[in-house]
């Protein structure tokens, strides 16, 4: 037998939470097509693995790259930490449906330069595979997207025929190959929806196979466990499973007990559920500053909430919200709000600095300066805030319900994004878990449960049936790492910093890191649900 590509000499573990164990793998066509000692085969090209992991490619549940991907096809920072497969259009934004408004009402960044010609799925599908995709690429569809295609950006119910617009372009977006729907409750204008919108958008996904419900919940000041409430009852009540994403406390006055919103998903999945939740393995979490501003204030959109900030009057009246704290009533703690991106030269000196410290130095009120930003940059303004504790993050990622996914974007230091200082994880998520909460003790995670919350159970939870694991017939999606010496160097001080330990990685079974080195290759697909390639799998 005869191969394209053998890795030689590694321990594989295979991403199914199965121990681990010595063998070769041969890969023919983009497939695995031989596990075991091919030593006397023939190869075109043998990669050594010896003194390494060999383990199925990491599947970001949670990521933000449909944008990014737009400008930054080699899709730098996360190959480059073993990510093959991106799930995509989380926290309700996704690059389509674009309806009457045009892209602009969701495009969120004026950065990149690339016009939007598209409107549905398959035409951003072509968009992407028609310059190739150094990873694969698996999308869901968003609830602002949604709101906006139905022209419905403000603060109150829809009526009958945009719900039913909604409902139809979701069930169009999960025909055409979308996985799920979701939703971004603290982020305008999914936010002003109801769970009795959100419900029947859900039920309109329901008949297909494998679709499920994603959602970035309600996280307000008090109300975490309603958070995980909420989004079991809109997956209970439409009949699909349940995806909480980045699952975290991020109210310091309830740090210590992260165990009440896990009791939520144990009582559904009792009840016959299927209910999982993503998480990433950092302190602070990052978002664009108009995320924590008063809803009242972006009501319309972004054009209207800039209008509103320009306007003396309201600017007074959403300083003196501002102060009350964000999400209905989380404190301020202006010292852990860094600011990681903004769009003008004129401001491109404040990036990785504090609101305290720009506040400092412009010897204004942090408030009225948080509001100068997001007015001084027309709302493309980002920052990290430092709003979680180490021991919940344990504590989360040790549980069975657990999987992986890094909430960042596929970047490149050279790219349009190379003066950001985005969150690290954009960079380090995954090696980080395999140095600091596998390696290094106390362990958090063995190394085979760790490749399967990074791999296996991602898997699960698309329904890949061949990807995700290391078996014969399975997409050669592959990484190839020194489990003694992975780690993250990526930091919030310099994010755009690969990791280290990580020398091969394969994306249908091409090479795209080989040696520590990006090939420039671009061997990945648009993945679809319902493809011959897919099928739902309850665990």
């Amino acid at each position: 037998m005869a191969f394209d590509t053998t890795i030689a000499g590694g321990t594989i573990v295979d991403g199914s939470g199965k121990a681990r164990y010595e063998a070769d793998i041969g890969i023919t066509d983009g497939v695995i097509a031989a596990i075991g000692d091919l030593s006397r085969a023939e190869t075109a090209r043998t990669i050594d693995a010896t003194g390494h992991v060999v383990a199925p490619g990491f599947i970001d549940m949670h990521s933000h790259s449909d944008r990014t991907l737009i400008d930054d096809r080699n899709a730098e920072s996360k190959v480059y930490q073993g990510v093959t497969t991106e799930v995509v259009g989380n926290c309700s934004y996704s690059p389509f449906p674009v309806g009457p408004l045009g892209p602009s009402a969701i495009t969120r960044s004026h950065l990149s330069k690339v016009e939007w010609t598209w409107t549905d799925h398959d035409g951003y599908a072509e968009f992407l595979e028609s310059d190739g995709i150094s990873l694969n690429v698996a999308n869901q569809v968003g609830h602002t997207a949604l709101r906006a295609a139905a022209g419905l950006l403000d603060n109150r119910a829809p009526t009958a025929d945009e719900l039913a617009v909604m409902c139809r372009l979701a069930a169009e977006s999960v025909e055409q190959g979308s996985f799920s729907f979701t939703t971004g409750l603290t982020l305008p204008p999914g936010s002003y929806a109801a769970t009795e919108e959100l419900i029947e958008i859900t039920r309109a996904i329901a008949p297909y196979e494998g679709a499920f419900y994603a959602s970035h919940a309600r996280l307000w000041a008090d109300s975490h466990v309603n958070a995980v409430e909420e989004t079991i009852e809109i997956g209970e009540a439409a009949g699909v499973p349940v995806q909480y994403s980045h699952m975290a406390i991020i109210d310091s006055r309830v740090f210590d007990t992260p165990e009440v919103m896990i009791e939520p998903i144990e009582r559904a999945r009792s009840r016959g559920l299927d209910v999982t939740y993503d998480m990433y393995p950092y302190i602070a979490g990052g978002t664009h500053l108009s995320q924590m501003v008063p809803e009242w204030l972006q009501d319309g959109g972004v054009d209207m909430m800039l209008e509103r900030l320009r306007t003396p009057d309201t600017r007074r009246r959403a300083v003196a919200d501002l102060r009350k704290g964000w999400f209905r009533g989380l404190p301020w703690e202006w010292d852990t709000i860094i600011i990681s991106h903004v769009q003008s030269e004129a401001n491109h000196d404040i990036v990785g600095k504090s609101v305290e410290r720009i506040a400092e130095e412009r010897n204004d009120d942090p408030a009225e300066v948080y509001l100068q930003l997001i007015d001084e940059e027309d709302n493309n303004v980002g920052c990290v805030a430092v709003n979680r504790r180490e021991d919940n993050i344990r504590y989360f990622m040790a549980q069975p319900y657990a999987m992986f996914g890094s909430d960042g974007s596929a970047i490149s230091p050279t790219g349009i994004y190379g003066d950001d200082k985005p969150h690290p994880r954009f960079y380090g998520c995954y090696p980080r878990i395999l140095g600091r909460y596998v390696r290094e003790q106390p362990a958090v995670l063995s190394l085979e449960e760790a490749i399967y919350k990074a791999a296996g159970f991602p898997a699960e939870r698309m329904g890949f049936k061949d990807r995700g694991l290391l078996k014969e017939g399975c997409a050669a999606d592959i990484v190839v790492f020194d489990p003694d010496t992975v780690i993250d160097n990526a930091t919030f001080d310099d994010p755009h910093r690969y990791s280290d330990g990580m020398p091969h990685v394969l994306v249908n079974g091409e090479p795209v890191i080989l040696n520590g080195a990006h090939t420039g290759a671009r061997p990945g697909k648009v993945l679809r649900r319902g493809e011959s390639s897919c099928a739902y799998l309850l665990h």
